[in-house]
């Protein structure tokens, strides 16, 4: 997986207060997963990602609640072993500690907002 940089050069967040379109930070090359964390903190993480059609992220469990959300295409998101199709403008809730995979038929980009719980 590759990390992207902002428009310094140098990976990172991007500035506060600004507006950004999440779908355009990031390009994905040819048979790649591609990730950009946007904010990460104590109590969480957005992180930026871009998926090339065939990819996959295999089943695997963190101890964090987290929600997948599409921006552009259409990934499909396995929990506890049920597939699920999330298009454009659609989201997933993952809890924690329950198997989930994703993989790609086609490319696409995603929000991952991962909370962090005590």
């Amino acid at each position: 997986m590759n990390a992207q940089t902002d428009s310094n050069g140098s990976p990172g967040n991007p500035p506060s207060g600004q507006v950004i379109v999440p779908r355009t930070m990031i390009d994905i090359p040819s048979q790649a997963i591609v990730s950009r964390i946007l904010l990460k903190n104590a109590s969480g993480s957005i992180t930026l990602f871009g998926f090339d059609a065939g990819q996959e992220l295999s089943e695997h469990t963190t101890p964090f609640e987290a929600m997948l959300q599409v921006l552009e295409g259409a990934a499909e998101v396995s929990i506890a072993g049920t597939w699920h199709t999330v298009g454009e403008g659609q989201a997933i809730l993952m809890p924690a500690g329950v198997p989930h995979a994703v993989r790609a038929k086609q490319a696409f980009k995603m929000l991952l907002t991962m909370l962090r719980t005590a």
